[in-house]
This record gives C-alpha cells, structure tokens and sequence, in this order.
C-alpha cells in the first residue's frame, strides 16, 4: 500500500522534508523556499493566548443520561425523558496558575460541561466548589490580579493574595473550602462539580424555578495533603491530566451523578440567605437534592489544543427551559466569557468541531457573517439581514426561560440584605461541620500561608474574619501563625 503524499498548506508536494533549500551546498538560505517558510511562520503562530484563569485544563468527550424525571422543573429538551442520552465534552482545569503550572496545587479547579443538545449547546461552567471569593463582577478583575504572578517580582506574592482577602471579608467561606481537605483534589475524577451559581429552570406551564447543580463524583472523594501535593507535582506536573487519560484508556470510565436543588422563584426574595450571593450555599434541610441523571466520561480527545485548549465555555449558552438569575457574578460571566474566547480564538470560534452545535438539525442558523477564519456556507442569495422576503432563518417567540422581576432606580446598589446575610456565618458553620482532624489541618495550611505576609495589619485583619467566624477558629488560626512567625 503506497503512503500518502506530504504536501504544502497549498496541496503542492513535498520533495525533501530534511533538507532547505540553499544557495550551493553549504550556502546561505534561499527566500524562495516555500516550504520552509510556510513551515517556520505556522510554528510561530502555534500557540494562541492562553487564558487568563483556568489556563492549565484537560478534557474528555462522554454523554449525559436522564434518570430521574424533572419535567415539573423544566422543559429542557435533553432533560424531558428517562434513559435520553446527549453527547458532551467536559473541561476540567485549576484556576490561578499558567498553562505551564502544576496540576496538583492547592487552587480551585474548574467543571465545565458543554452538553450538544437538540436544542442548541447549553454550557454548565462551574467550579469544584459550591461557593467563590467574591460576590460582584467589578471585583474579579482585581481579584486575579491578587492571586496570579506579581508584576514587579514575576511570582505569586503571599502579601498580594491575603492583602485582597483581607478587604474583602466575603471571601472568608471560599478561603474555608480553599484551605481545607477539599483545596487539592487527588484527581479530576476523584472531586464534585457545581455550577455553584444560581440558575433558573422553567416548566412547561411557565413556572419558575431558582437552581444550584451538583455533580457528585461516583468514584469517591480523594485529596492530597500539602505534603503529598508538593511531592507528587514535583514528579509529574501534569498528574491529573495523566490520571484522567491512563483511567479512560483502560476502560475506567470515571462519571459523576447530577443532583440539583430547587427552590420556587416566589420563595426567593424571603429566604434567610442571599439565594443569588455566589459565597453563599443553600443548606440542604432547606433545599434537598433531586437526582437528575449521570455524567460519563468515555473518549479522550484525539488533538489537545483543537478540544481542549479550543473549547470554548460560555455561562450565556442557554437553551429552552433554562435560564439566569439576578445572581451579579452570573451576570458578569455571561459577558466575560464569550468575549474572553472572541478575543482568544475569533470571533468565527463558534464555528469550530468543539464548539459546533452539531445536534441542532441544519446546525447553527443565524445572520452571522465574514470575519477571521469564517467558514459557514450559505447559499448564494442568502441574505445576511432580517427580517427578509428570502425566508431566512425567523425568531420563535418563545423566551428560552421565565421573566425576572426588577424595581427601583438605575445605579451602583449592594446586594439586599437577608435575615442570615453576614460574610462569616456560613465560613463558621463550614468549620464547625469538620471533625478535629480536618480542623488541625485547616489551621495549619492557613497559617502556613497567612504566616509569610509581611505586614502585620494585613495579617490583623484576615484573622479578625476568622474570629468571626467562629471564636474557636480564630483563635488557634492566630496562635498558629503568631507561633510559626516566631520560629
């Protein structure tokens, strides 16, 4: 059987891949060597921006199956009958580090799925953790700023990191997570997922509904201490991404079963907590879970930078049934994202296999036209304008989710405060939930990191959080660091 002929990006053939083309043996270069050329400018061009957070990321194909029935919820399509199955890719990443940084760190990690419905792609981009840092969009820009390699010193900087968390006293519940057994997952199989936003669902009957997702992994919780962590990411960078393939290839398809909690739109406004404050969670004897279906993860991508590094997430990729809420950091993200791949990958991104609505009957159809790298087909006389007399693509009428209600005046307003509405209370109750272990443990990957601050008044005031938090913990947080500054 005779191979395939190499060719140029053009289709010529290649007649020597080894050797340029010279001027004489063992002269200079010739400028007419196309394939050089064409060769050295592609590999300049290899790398596109690397994200700004969740840069580090691996990825794996698989399919979501419905076993439960929550058609009283929502009319999501892929969601409408027990044992439908809908195709996904899923994105799993740390947060604050480079596309170079190592896997097992303590940082949160990013769970992204991006299900390919009939109805149109619906990305469910969360985290590890039910919770975040910060509440209001405007702050995420300097927040990541406070967590990634410091301008001057080019190094992730303790005074930067526990500086913003010191103004920022929401962050005391995330902190709580970050720092405790949960902060480094063993593997991307071997932790939970949330959407940890709160979303809206909508019935048939078009009744509303506030929900918060949970993926709990079915392979079990696993995490490192800082010890192991440190050892294991010396030794292999990238241990999870290892993780993650080697299981798949060998047929051990790790999968997480999908859980949410549903509270009806109307109990929204009177319930205790803020159920659209991003650092806070909705305590299960409040909101029970609702199983929904399970998540599978069977095929490893063929191409790392085409599936993983391309995929493109966005929070704004609803589909019929679901829909935001008022959470403000939702808000932000459904901006940020899709412009953060505009930026990164083009504005024709969408078009790429990854991204490609590839369920929707006909595909995307849309008014969208030129631009870098275009490469949808219309025919001839399509128009590029609506409404048209060509019958081109026409709107539906159907909202994809429930109205929200607004009130007041225009203007930069706090958050509304409910009856349990404070920074700490949910960062205490966090701490009182774990057992002595898991405390001592907290205390000293706090103070570990806390201790290395330079200014004492930065140092003051997180552990004031702490002792709001609760006294206990605030206590033994500051004796800890008072004791490793001393040393």
């Amino acid at each position: 059987m005779s191979k395939r002929v190499l060719t140029t990006e053009s289709g010529a053939p290649v007649a020597d891949n080894q050797n340029s083309a010279s001027a004489g043996i063992g002269g200079p270069l010739l400028i007419q060597d196309q394939h050089l050329l064409e060769k050295l400018a592609r590999f300049n061009r290899e790398r596109i921006p690397e994200r700004v957070v969740h840069a580090r990321g691996s990825g794996a194909h698989g399919h979501f199956e419905v076993t439960d029935d929550v058609t009283d919820y929502t009319c999501a399509e892929f969601l409408d009958t027990v044992g439908k199955r809908t195709e996904v890719f899923v994105r799993f990443s740390t947060v604050a580090d480079s596309l170079g940084g190592a896997d097992a760190v303590r940082d949160p990690r990013g769970f992204a799925v991006k299900f390919y419905t009939r109805e149109g792609n619906y990305d469910l981009v969360g985290n590890n953790t039910p919770v975040f840092f910060i509440k209001d969009p405007i702050k995420f820009p300097d927040f990541i700023h406070s967590q990634k390699r410091d301008p001057f010193t080019g190094r992730q900087e303790p005074d930067n990191v526990w500086d913003f968390w010191a103004h920022s006293p929401e962050a005391t519940h995330q902190v709580t997570w970050l720092f405790g057994d949960r902060g480094i997952p063993a593997s991307y199989r071997h932790m939970n997922g949330y959407g940890s936003h709160t979303f809206q669902w909508t019935n048939s009957k078009g009744d509303a509904f506030f929900v918060k997702y949970h993926f709990k992994t079915d392979q079990g919780i696993r995490c490192l201490s800082s010890e192991q962590a440190a050892e294991i990411a010396g030794q292999d960078p990238t241990s999870h991404q290892t993780d993650l393939l080697q299981a798949i290839e060998r047929g051990e398809h790790p999968s997480w079963t999908l859980y949410v909690q549903l509270m009806p739109a109307e109990e929204a406004a009177d319930y205790r907590f803020n159920p659209f404050d991003v650092t806070k969670v909705w305590p299960h004897k409040d909101y029970p879970l609702h199983r929904v279906g399970r998540l599978v993860l069977d095929r490893n991508p063929d191409n790392i930078f085409a599936e993983v590094e391309q995929a493109a997430f966005s929070p704004n990729n609803f589909v019929p049934g679901i829909g935001p809420s008022p959470d403000k950091m939702l808000q932000g993200r459904l901006f940020a994202y899709a412009d953060a791949h505009r930026y990164r990958l083009g504005v024709n991104h969408t078009q790429l296999a990854i991204n490609a609505p590839k369920n929707v009957p006909g595909g995307a159809n849309n008014y969208g036209r030129d631009g870098f790298m275009a490469s949808n087909s219309h025919g001839r006389y399509a128009k590029n304008y609506e409404p048209n007399s060509y019958d081109g693509p026409v709107e539906t009428g159907r909202p994809l989710s429930a109205p929200l209600a607004v009130s007041g005046h225009t203007g930069t307003h706090a958050a509304p405060q409910h009856t349990k509405d404070d920074d700490f209370f949910q960062a205490g109750e966090l701490y009182r939930l774990m057992s002595a272990e898991e405390k001592s443990r907290l205390v000293a990957n706090i103070a570990g990191s806390l201790s290395q601050v330079s200014r004492d008044d930065v140092i003051e005031k997180n552990l004031a959080h702490f002792h709001a938090a609760d006294p206990e913990y605030g206590r033994r947080v500051e004796e800890a660091v008072r004791a490793l500054r001393e040393d």
